[in-house]
């Protein structure tokens, strides 16, 4: 895919950031989410609402977006980002330009996202578009995770999904090889055409990686991409890894910042990176690091923590404005038993249309506005 060289618009300094407005937004999930280091029952995120005022029209919109936090993976809790957001209700109202300096990866990402969505509105354009004046949209074709589980389990989960159209698994490993093994083959032969992301989330260490990696091999296991297969500070490990295989090694834990990235690169410790906005702080330092990873000619997947349709939106409208990425991760929307907003659908199957409304074409359900 090739990327688009549009300019980030400049921040205008006639805006104004009037209320910031937090609340929880706990979703519960179809069924657990189980990866090698946690396990949740529901969305642990927050709801952040900014209302954002032309000061020459003197206009008033209001933007959402949503902070994603993943216990064991993201250092911030619920809790702390709503602390984080109400402390900087006490500055308000101001410009539209602060760098929030006192605000965690994900507090930022959620409130970041809020703005350009509110920005986005009141210039009447998508979210995509202000990111990219020259992207284009097209239809994003996400993968399906697949928790840890029995083996039997999920292989009916993957021909379940399969039924509604999805053939790219992303599959949770990194407790024990030998049982992930077992699983990984159970779901290629309840789904023979299926490609697999195998995702551990740093839950080995860099020599069970390695004999893991040797047993995909052996086996002929259908991969795509090993994601994050030991951790997050073990660069030689991974390495290791990505010189083994002939399929892309993608970093998510070891990749959450510019400073990351460059030392990947520097030392070929891996193939690409996965771009999360809780993790990277949002919108504006996701495409930066986007665009960094394509000029070291790394693949790119924008995935993300598990969030709503309006994080997985917001998501999307990255990946749309970085040209397209190979590894579309912008599942957890299916995963969860209800949806709290209307507006830009995810269909029932894999494909994600991101459309032009203005902002990201979300409201809460529950609101006439």
């Amino acid at each position: 895919m090739k990327p688009t060289d549009g300019a980030m618009p400049r921040i205008i300094s006639k805006l104004q950031v009037v209320t910031v407005r937090v609340a929880p937004l706990t979703v519960p999930l179809r069924e657990p989410f189980v990866i090698a280091t946690t396990h949740i029952e529901a969305t642990p995120n927050v709801l952040v609402c900014v209302q954002l005022r032309d000061l020459e029209t003197g206009v008033v919109m209001e933007g959402i977006g949503e902070a994603a936090t993943l216990p064991a993976v993201t250092t911030e809790t619920a809790a702390d980002i709503m602390a984080q957001l109400r402390e900087l209700t006490r500055s308000l109202p101001s410009t539209f330009d602060d760098n929030w300096p006192t605000l965690g990866p994900c507090a930022r990402a959620g409130l970041d996202m809020a703005l350009w969505d509110a920005r986005a509105r009141l210039a009447g354009q998508p979210v995509w578009r202000m990111l990219n004046s020259a992207a284009e949209p097209t239809t994003l074709v996400s993968n399906i995770t697949l928790s840890i589980s029995h083996a039997d389990h999920m292989a009916t989960t993957a021909q379940r999904w399969a039924q509604r159209g999805f053939d790219r698994f992303k599959v949770k490993v990194g407790r024990d090889y030998a049982t992930d093994l077992h699983g990984l083959q159970a779901v290629v032969a309840a789904v023979p055409n299926c490609s697999l992301i195998i995702d551990a989330n740093a839950g080995y260490d860099a020599a069970t990686a390695l004999e893991f990696s040797s047993e995909l091999l052996r086996l002929k296991l259908p991969v795509l991409a090993l994601e994050q297969p030991c951790g997050k500070h073990d660069y030689a490990g991974l390495r290791a890894v990505t010189l083994a295989v002939p399929f892309a090694v993608i970093a998510d834990e070891s990749c959450q910042n510019l400073n990351d990235l460059q030392r990947l690169a520097e030392l070929g410790a891996v193939s690409g990176v996965n771009l999360k906005l809780a993790k990277c702080g949002g919108l504006n330092n996701a495409i930066q690091i986007g665009k960094a990873a394509r000029a070291h000619g790394f693949s790119l997947m924008v995935g993300a923590m598990v969030e709503t349709r309006l994080g997985i939106t917001a998501a999307a409208h990255l990946a749309i404005a970085l040209g397209g990425v190979e590894y579309p991760d912008l599942d957890t929307a299916w995963l969860l038993a209800a949806d709290p907003f209307v507006g830009e659908a995810i269909g029932e199957g894999p494909d994600i249309v991101v459309s032009s409304q203005p902002g990201f074409g979300l409201r809460l359900a529950n609101r006439d506005t």
